[in-house]
C-alpha cells in the first residue's frame, strides 16, 4: 500500500495497452447529453474567473465553457490532435499523456483555473497529476472535477469501476487531500433532470492561497 493510501491494483484497467492507441481515432462527440452539458456550462459560469487563464485537462472536442464569457486563454491538454483542433473554445491545444507523464508541461502558477471534465476515471496516477495541478495553479485558483456515470469501461481504473456516484465524489476528495496544495474540497450535484438526463456532479478545490505546497 502506497503512502497515499492507494495500491497499484486500484488503478488497474481491463485494457492496459498504451492510451495513445485507444485515443488515436478522433471522437468528435460530447460525452454527456445536452441537458448535462448545459448544466455544466451554468456551473462553470458561476465558478470560473472571467478573463482568466484556463487549463482544460484531458480535453477533447468540447470544453463546455459558458457562452458570452471571455477568458484570457483556454489551453486544452489532451490525447487527440483532431479533437483539440475541432474544439472552438480552445486558444491552444497540447498533446500530452498524463498516464505516462503526470507532470503538466507548464510553469508554476500559470493558470487561474483547471477543469477535468468527465474524464478523471481514466487517470492511473491521479495523486501525482493533482499535485502537479496545484503547482501549475495560481494561489486561490479552483480545480473543478466533473463526472457522470458514463465511461469507457475498459479504460476506467478499477477503483472507479467498483464505486457508485457518492463514493466517486469521496474518491476525488481523497485525490485532492493526498496530493496536497489544496483547500478542503466542495461537492455539487449538478444533475439537471434526475431520471431523465445524465447525472452530473462536481468536486472542486482551490489551490492553497499561502504557504508552500506539499507535493508528492
Amino acid at each position: 500500500m502506497a503512502r497515499d493510501g492507494f495500491a497499484s491494483e486500484h488503478f488497474g484497467r481491463v485494457d492496459p495497452a498504451a492510451d495513445a492507441l485507444f485515443y488515436e481515432m478522433p471522437r468528435l462527440v460530447k460525452h454527456i447529453d445536452e441537458p448535462a452539458c448545459a448544466a455544466l456550462a451554468r456551473h462553470l459560469r458561476r465558478v470560473l474567473p472571467a478573463g482568466g487563464a484556463i487549463l482544460d485537462l484531458m480535453s477533447s472536442y468540447a470544453s463546455h465553457l459558458p457562452d458570452g464569457v471571455s477568458f484570457g486563454s483556454v489551453i486544452g491538454l489532451g490525447m487527440n490532435a483532431t479533437e483539440l483542433a475541432a474544439n472552438p473554445q480552445l486558444t491552444a491545444g497540447v498533446i500530452h499523456d498524463l498516464n505516462r507523464v503526470p507532470a503538466i508541461p507548464f510553469a508554476d502558477r500559470t493558470f487561474d483555473a483547471c477543469l477535468i471534465t468527465v474524464s478523471v476515471q481514466y487517470l492511473t496516477r491521479p495523486v501525482e497529476v493533482f499535485a502537479d495541478i496545484a503547482r501549475a495553479l495560481a494561489p486561490g485558483a479552483p480545480c473543478i472535477v466533473s463526472f457522470s456515470n458514463r465511461m469507457f469501461p475498459t479504460k476506467a481504473v478499477a477503483i472507479w469501476r467498483a464505486l457508485g456516484d457518492a463514493d466517486h465524489a469521496r474518491l476525488i476528495a481523497r485525490y485532492f487531500a493526498a496530493a496536497g496544495g489544496f483547500d478542503a474540497p466542495s461537492f455539487d450535484d449538478l444533475s439537471p433532470l434526475p431520471g431523465r438526463s445524465d447525472p452530473l456532479f462536481a468536486v472542486s478545490a482551490r489551490r492553497v492561497a499561502t504557504g508552500d505546497l506539499r507535493l508528492c
